[in-house]
């Protein structure tokens, strides 16, 4: 492409991230999915609050703009962030990304469970994570999968999460969906 033709080309004004977390159960803690505290499970291992649903969406929206892993910037290692709110990390990567110019458009997330039935308990997550992003819930898709009983996960020894978000350049408008 000429050097002319590079300058006239458009800016890119959308861009997608990726987001995966997996944490193993520890049942001497409550089990906390998109900031819901789920009654009756075991909950999750980690330096924060464990929400492996969170984990996922924050570090999708740090991969769509090349900013590192939520890892990087909350590190385990840091006594700051031991038992933080994974809500709160999500809120301050959304403020990250609006720093740069970005926003999130919307998130499709899925979380892959053998147990607890989620299904009563996506509406709020959907809500809370919405919340975290500036967004509107019908803009948050939060679906939850069974790994019939195979490896790690379908034993119950843990939970995984995975996430894709979109994000545009510049502010959303507001009352919309992007």
């Amino acid at each position: 492409m000429s050097e002319a033709r590079e300058a006239a080309a458009p800016p890119v004004n959308l861009r997608v991230g990726i987001g995966y977390d997996v944490h193993p159960t520890d049942a001497e803690r409550p089990l906390v999915l998109g900031g819901v505290e789920i009654a009756g499970a075991p909950g999750l291992a980690g330096h924060s609050d464990a929400d492996c649903l969170a984990h996922a969406v924050a570090d999708a929206l740090l991969g769509a703009l090349a900013l590192g892993d939520l890892g990087s910037h909350f590190p385990d290692t840091d006594p700051a962030w031991r038992g933080a709110r994974s809500l709160d990390l999500l809120a301050r990567v959304a403020a990250l990304v609006a720093s740069r110019g970005w926003a999130a458009v919307n998130v499709d997330a899925t979380v892959i469970a053998e147990s607890p039935r989620l299904a009563p308990h996506v509406a709020g997550m959907r809500e809370n994570l919405a919340a975290a992003l500036g967004l509107e819930a019908d803009s948050v898709s939060v679906k939850a999968t069974r790994p019939e009983r195979l490896g790690a996960l379908g034993r119950g020894e843990g939970l995984a999460a995975c996430a894709v978000v979109l994000v545009t350049r510049g502010e959303r408008e507001k009352g919309t969906n992007g």
